[in-house]
């Protein structure tokens, strides 16, 4: 009997010592073993999106894993952000960043309310592309320019209405922004993300929208949507015969940038594989080409680079958060 237990006891303590020892090895394994999972806080379709499929392709090619995008809408996506913020900060769940990962959280504090998320919750991998807003509209409305837009808006207000991809969301806020340069009042009708807000203005449901080039610019080509002008310092090289705000003498300029980011615990060695993982595959060709047809083109920006951007993106925000105010 007693022989029994003592056999029990050192077998109890063999398989504890076999445990300490595998757990090291355990915590140790090659990164990625296993699918990554890039979350998308808009609907498919939209910039995000189509950045974020291009991204995967090329991502998977060089890590040999799974890369899977996983679109989570929401609350001017703070629904997707929210989930990646919870997440396990172990390199295998990252977001793609848009103007809504500032916007919201100040948005939060605007209206009293404690923030969803906060951007220090994160931690820069790199920024794939920044690029100016079109303003669209359905082309069976009577608007041939800006000009004729505003005029038809001041003499109607409230009565042009324009989609968005969620309240203060990403192509909200440069609405807005042209609203209060131009002194008018515009209908604001939000959606679940940038594609059901381009599929809203393709149906006449609504008037106008600010897009990003690429989930636009095909119906622009084929005459679907009718451009007007764009948010950038410069013509779009897509779209030369359409001028910027700038030129046409509104002091707009709006840029929406997308970028990667991950858990701000996520460890160092993950850190590293992801930036550079993404980094090859911003400049390998396939996803070069799959840019030039959203009509975008690659405006790579390593972490430190990213985060300075991301800083000055934060203090223009605030800044029109404030001459704004609260809009429904």
């Amino acid at each position: 009997m007693y022989l029994h237990v003592v056999r029990a006891v050192v077998s109890v303590g063999l398989i504890f010592g076999v445990l300490s020892i595998a757990s090291p090895a355990t915590a140790q394994e090659p990164f990625p073993s296993r699918p990554i999972q890039i979350v998308v806080p808009q609907a498919p379709s939209g910039a995000a999106d189509l950045h974020a499929r291009a991204l995967a392709q090329g991502m998977e090619r060089i890590l040999r894993q799974p890369v899977i995008v996983v679109n989570k809408p929401g609350s001017g996506s703070a629904v997707g952000t929210q989930f990646v913020a919870n997440s396990r900060p172990d390199g295998y769940t990252v977001l793609v960043a848009m103007p809504s990962f500032f916007i919201t959280p100040q948005v939060d504090v605007l209206f009293g309310q404690p923030p969803k998320f906060k951007p220090e919750q994160f931690i820069p991998i790199a920024r794939l592309s920044a690029e100016p807003l079109v303003l669209v509209v359905h082309p069976g409305r009577p608007w041939k320019s800006v000009a004729d837009l505003l005029a038809d808006a001041k003499r109607r207000p409230g009565d042009i209405s324009y989609s968005s991809s969620g309240v203060y969301g990403g192509l909200h806020f440069p609405m807005e922004i042209l609203a209060a340069s131009a002194g008018i009042k515009l209908k604001h009708v939000p959606y679940s993300g940038a594609g059901p807000a381009v599929v809203a203005l393709l149906g006449g449901h609504v008037d106008a929208l600010a897009s990003g080039a690429g989930p636009v610019l095909k119906h622009v080509k084929a005459g679907g949507l009718r451009a007007l002008a764009t948010w950038g310092d410069k013509r779009l090289a897509a779209l030369p015969e359409v001028p910027t705000l700038k030129e046409l003498g509104l002091d707009v300029e709006y840029y929406l940038q997308v970028g990667i980011v991950a858990r701000r615990e996520t460890p160092a060695a993950a850190l590293r594989i992801l930036r550079d993982t993404v980094k090859q595959a911003v400049r390998d060709p396939e996803f070069e080409a799959a840019m030039t047809n959203l009509g975008t083109t690659v405006s790579y920006l390593d972490a430190g680079d990213y985060q300075n951007s991301l800083s000055k993106d934060l203090k223009f925000i605030n800044a029109t958060l404030q001459r704004i105010g609260k809009v429904e």
